[in-house]
């Protein structure tokens, strides 16, 4: 029987199937699931033995771009960063970027604002950190449940990741732990019950990311979630 990844409910009901059909890393179909309890959607089973398959070499966080897009979004993150440090009321700013590859969004806010500090990566990708150290940025290969560096951070980027974990209250309640008292986290993720999401959902909609999405919230799921992490 499939159990909400998010709340362990076996409360749920078959909700779409999907492939993949961006990196075409297998044949494969791949079920998703709605919790009656939490309304989360989560994958089952969990394809955790498949993770040198579904993330191939060419995977977009492995490989970077500098495409004219990459750089229209590489504009509107430094707008964004550049907005949230100035509500960070210190002279001296750390920062987590948690699934940051080789650090290409920590080198757009080396450049937003003097004060940065250390830039942290914590990544499941070898390949990236050399790249990441060359450019200043600490490296810790794995997963951040198992990161354990010193200091805590000002601001932590968990952009595009929570979605991709077995556990996501883990993963925040790690994060709070290296919070500072007054820091930011700022989180990214799909949310499947957007416009979007409701006119693509039997036509394999971009959010699925299938099969490397696990676990997609919608507003009210995700900030359940954030309370129950404290």
């Amino acid at each position: 029987m499939p159990c909400c990844l998010n709340c362990e409910s076996e409360n749920v009901f078959h909700y779409d199937d999907a492939r993949d059909i961006e990196y075409c890393s297998n044949a494969d179909s791949y079920s998703y699931y709605r919790c009656n309890d939490c309304n989360v959607l989560f994958i089952h089973p969990v394809p955790s033995d498949q993770l040198s398959v579904i993330y191939p070499p060419n995977y977009y966080s492995f490989s970077g771009s500098t495409s004219f897009a990459h750089k229209i979004k590489a504009y509107l993150d430094r707008r964004l960063f550049k907005s949230l440090l100035k509500r960070i009321q210190s002279s001296s700013i750390n920062v987590l970027d948690v699934g940051g590859g080789s650090g290409w969004l920590l080198d757009i806010i080396k450049r937003s604002d003097p004060r940065i500090n250390i830039t942290q990566v914590v990544d499941i990708d070898k390949n990236a950190e050399q790249t990441a150290i060359k450019n200043g940025h600490k490296y810790f290969c794995g997963r951040i449940e198992e990161f354990n560096g010193q200091g805590k951070f000002d601001l932590i980027l968990l952009l595009n990741l929570i979605e991709h974990v077995k556990s996501p209250l883990d993963v925040l309640v790690k994060l709070k732990d290296l919070l500072l008292p007054q820091g930011i986290i700022l989180v990214k993720t799909p949310n499947y019950n957007s416009l979007d999401a409701r006119l693509f959902k039997n036509k394999n909609w971009g959010g699925y990311h299938c099969p490397r999405h696990w676990v997609i919230f919608e507003r009210e799921s995700f900030l359940q979630l954030a309370q129950k992490a404290g």
